[in-house]
């Protein structure tokens, strides 16, 4: 059901991508808007010209509560956390919560996509995006949690086009639509900083399919516990992806042979051989299988799927080689912000690893990371404020410790520079932290850059 907009006071936590996007719209319907950010003015002054055209009212500095009574409607951005006293006391007075996500369903005139998972869904959602791009040219839309947020656009979306979103649990949270065709790629831990529990972590991205209708599509990874059990919570036609054959009476695609395939009923699709895909790990294996497990769903000709597909060659901050300098090659893996995902990046090499580790820890195990790098790396180098957590981690498992030897060092620059020292000829330098950048850095994109830039500067 579509909100009338008009004279609603609308206050917007955090004045970046999704909040300014979203007051922009917002202003446009005839809402009177209130950005707030704890950041100040030097640091906004660029957002602010962004929206001079519009009667917006910044409140910056803090989150003072007064601020609720005046609204009727409070909009978060992706990164703002439930338990943050402001959003607290909206819930506790019973005022709506929203985000732009939930507000582009509310009038998007199209079909959507939404894909989640704990990783790989940038990469997934990108595919994807490429192969709607090959299908439907410029009536397809990418966005949500990457890329321009689709409410820049939906005004002049036509019921032919198609809008891929990526969807983070954060958004998902406030989320009462689900796009027709929602993809839970894998549920691991992560953001438990965030929810809490394990519990609210899946329930948040469950809610991707509970409002979906009995003519909708879902695709759950099926080589993923975490997934495959909310597979009974699907309402309308299930589709899955797997490294391995599928069970008699599942649909989807999957790997047998070094050869990926779609099923279908009883009916068999070779799609292409995996030495096609131009990615490496068995991780961005599982994003392709994903990828065409939603195309199909979606209808996408065959032709644009697999065009796609092979002239994908991944995405910035994911495994993205960076240099080789001195026979050692580099790469950027700082989307990396949880240990499962830096177990995946180990995997995807053979080489001897020098890993960087570190950045802000999220509440998260890291002894079965280490219990692999004690089989796979030869050196660590902690760098950031989850270093000493991890030595402590480390030592506890010193009577299994082997192989690696481990340096702690205090930030990423200092980490690269010790990295250059201990790397030999036929290494592979990996920055694939297992932590968020929050101590150093704004954001895994600005870490990656500056890590990439360090890099290029070795002599």
């Amino acid at each position: 059901m579509k909100t009338n907009w008009k004279d609603k006071r609308v206050l917007i936590l955090g004045a970046a991508r999704q909040g300014l996007a979203l007051a922009r719209w917002l202003s446009i319907q005839g809402a009177r808007v209130t950005l707030n950010d704890v950041r100040g003015e030097q640091a906004l002054r660029a957002a602010k010209q962004s929206l001079a055209e519009f009667e917006v009212t910044w409140a910056l500095g803090g989150h003072p509560l007064e601020l609720l009574d005046s609204t009727d409607v409070l909009c978060l951005s992706g990164g703002i956390p439930l338990t943050l006293p402001l959003v607290a006391a909206a819930v506790s007075r019973g005022i709506p919560l929203s985000n732009d996500s939930q507000i582009f369903m509310e009038v998007v005139p199209c079909r959507t996509i939404g894909i989640t998972g704990s990783a790989g869904k940038t990469t997934t959602t990108t595919l994807v995006g490429n192969m709607a791009k090959l299908a439907y040219g410029v009536n397809a839309y990418v966005g949500g949690n990457i890329g321009d947020p689709l409410l820049n656009y939906v005004d002049t979306m036509k019921p032919e086009d198609i809008a891929i979103l990526e969807l983070s649990s954060f958004q998902l949270e406030q989320m009462t639509l689900s796009p027709n065709v929602a993809a839970i790629l894998n549920i691991t831990p992560n953001h438990l900083d965030r929810h809490g529990t394990m519990e609210a972590y899946t329930a948040a991205k469950a809610r991707i399919l509970e409002f979906q209708s009995k003519e909708d599509a879902a695709i759950v990874g099926h080589d993923d516990p975490g997934a495959w059990n909310l597979r009974n919570r699907v309402r309308g036609r299930l589709l899955t992806f797997s490294m391995n054959a599928l069970d008699e009476g599942l649909d989807g695609a999957y790997l047998h042979d070094g050869l990926l395939n779609l099923r279908e009923g009883n009916a068999y699709l070779p799609l292409l051989l995996r030495e096609k895909i131009q990615l490496r790990g068995d991780h961005n294996v599982q994003n392709v299988l994903a990828a065409f497990a939603i195309g199909h769903a979606a209808g996408f000709p065959l032709d644009s799927m697999l065009e796609a597909v092979e002239e994908f060659r991944g995405v910035p901050h994911r495994l993205e080689f960076v240099r080789e300098w001195n026979g050692v090659r580099w790469y950027n893996d700082s989307i990396a912000t949880a240990p499962e995902r830096s177990m995946a990046a180990i995997r995807s090499f053979e080489e001897p690893i020098v890993l960087l580790l570190g950045g802000r820890d999220k509440d998260l195990p890291w002894e079965d990371l280490l219990r692999l790098a004690n089989e796979r790396v030869d050196h660590i180098v902690l760098f950031g404020e989850a270093a000493e957590k991890i030595e402590k981690t480390a030592a506890g498992l010193a009577s299994e410790r082997r192989r690696f030897s481990l340096t702690k060092v205090g930030g990423l620059e200092e980490a690269v520079r010790k990295a250059a020292e201990v790397a030999e000829p036929g290494d592979v330098v990996l920055l694939s932290p297992g932590g968020t950048s929050f101590d150093e850095f704004v954001d895994f994109a600005e870490r990656g850059e500056r890590f990439a830039e360090w890099v290029r500067e070795l002599s």
